[in-house]
């Protein structure tokens, strides 16, 4: 008797063999059914296709007598190994050292913790613990957090506050449709296009912060507005720190109008020349909303991040959350909160730190060979902003790295500016971005596409 009970989706004609060796014959050419490929037994296939045996066993026979299948005793029917004709490709494939920002070196991810964490945290798990639950995520992840925020970037925070999201992009489309009604968002200049189109897409409108030396200014709240949105450990991208008497200010600005901060801590745990900058959520946990996530510690394919709440806005966030219909899966909830809990994320972190501290200090130097002017902001995260004379200038090396294999991330060719107009330009240079086996031939490519640029200090 057939036991095999494996599904495979034919679309069978007349006459019903030869239809069924056309079909088999296309799904191997194409690469749907691969070599080594099992195939379901005769009996079961003809129970499928709703046809007789005899069909099936003339169809394999012919196959296989062409070479397209193989069958062997006790193990059925597989897909045989056959040479497919490749297209001809018109150009080669090159290689591209990729240097645009957002994402950690993926190479130091750690898979043996990551993966014990999992095997611990899912054999601990009850069967209730893996159904739907509550929107605002595990409870073991959401005490580890309000741990780790607290102790690590000085937020005020309990279990209760916290929310679960798939990272920052996730917690920002949520907290949009949240505040939704209570006017304009306000967010830096420059700062990130695909955040002003996620609010938009929300339904707030959202106007322009000017970004100086100081980070973002207070001053340029619009009257309208009921939010703002900030990075005030490492501007994006400018790399400044957001000074003491701005922080003071968009905290009374929030009390007095009764208005939000979202606090985007995206690459907070990494400050390389002094003691990292600790959350403006602590001036103010009623009026600020601190966000973290993963992707810049761990990776950012694991969709991982966190929001701690103000109690006022906790059901307007769940509602959000509920009606985006997507919350984070229970598994790596799970692990990351053992990794919390075990110490092993901070440790991780600290490896990381160091990783890319050393990255920053070479693309420093090695920049000091061509131009005098130094990359904007503090030493932290993992960009960097390399200042230039120009948009025309900016667009130039873009184009000149993708000649030269790399790929690189301008303010005004990444759309960063709010006016089509923008301001001043640069290159904003993701130097963790690259494996570490890449680093070093990454930064002798970026070197020669310098060569000669118009640099000028912001």
């Amino acid at each position: 008797m057939d036991k095999l009970g494996i599904d495979l989706h034919l679309d069978v004609g007349e006459p019903r063999a030869r239809s069924i060796e056309s079909a088999l014959r296309e799904a191997v050419t194409t690469g749907r059914l691969p070599a080594g490929t099992r195939l379901p037994g005769t009996r079961s296939l003809a129970e499928d296709l709703g046809i007789a045996r005899g069909t099936v066993v003339a169809a394999y026979a012919q196959l296989a007598a062409e070479g397209w299948l193989v069958g062997e005793t006790g193990s059925g029917t597989r897909v045989a190994d056959v040479t497919l004709p490749r297209a001809p490709r018109d150009t080669p494939v090159r290689h591209v050292i990729d240097l645009r920002p957002g994402r950690p070196d993926l190479s130091l991810f750690p898979h043996g913790q990551w993966s014990a964490a999992m095997r611990r945290s899912l054999a601990a798990a009850d069967a209730a613990g893996l159904d739907y639950g509550d929107p605002a995520g595990s409870r073991a992840l959401r005490e580890a957090v309000a741990t780790y925020v607290s102790r690590a970037r000085g937020v005020r925070a309990e279990a209760s506050a916290v929310v679960i999201t798939s990272g920052f992009t996730h917690a920002l489309a949520v907290l949009a449709r949240a505040l939704r009604g209570s006017g304009t968002i306000a967010t830096e200049d420059p700062g990130l296009a695909h955040h002003r189109r996620l609010i938009h897409d929300a339904g707030p409108e959202t106007a322009p912060l000017r970004v100086g030396p100081d980070g973002a200014d207070p001053a340029d709240i619009p009257a309208r507005a009921g939010a703002v949105l900030l990075t005030p450990a490492h501007q994006h991208p400018r790399g400044v720190v957001l000074s003491r008497a701005a922080r003071a200010g968009f905290v009374a600005w929030a009390r007095d109008r009764d208005g939000y901060v979202i606090e985007d801590d995206y690459d907070g745990e990494f400050r390389y020349g002094k003691q990292p900058v600790g959350a403006l959520q602590a001036l103010d946990p009623d009026r600020v909303i601190f966000a973290g996530s993963t992707s810049k510690t761990l990776a950012p394919g694991l969709r991982l991040g966190w929001l701690v709440v103000p109690r006022r806005l906790r059901i307007p966030v769940l509602d959000a959350l509920s009606a985006t219909g997507a919350t984070v899966g229970v598994p790596g909830q799970l692990a990351l909160a053992d990794l919390l809990d075990r110490g092993d994320y901070d440790r991780h972190v600290r490896r990381a730190r160091e990783h890319y501290r050393k990255r920053r200090t070479e693309l420093a130097a090695r920049l000091a060979s061509v131009t005098e002017v130094p990359l904007d902001g503090v030493p932290a995260g993992l960009h960097a902003l390399l200042p230039l004379a120009s948009a025309k200038e900016e667009r130039r090396l873009v184009d000149a790295g993708l000649g030269a294999g790399v790929q690189l991330a301008g303010v005004h060719a990444a759309g960063y500016w709010h006016s089509a107009r923008g301001g001043k330009a640069g290159l904003i240079i993701g130097y963790a971005t690259p494996p570490q086996h890449a680093w070093r031939p990454a930064l002798d490519a970026l070197t020669e596409v310098l060569r000669g640029a118009a640099i000028t200090p912001w």
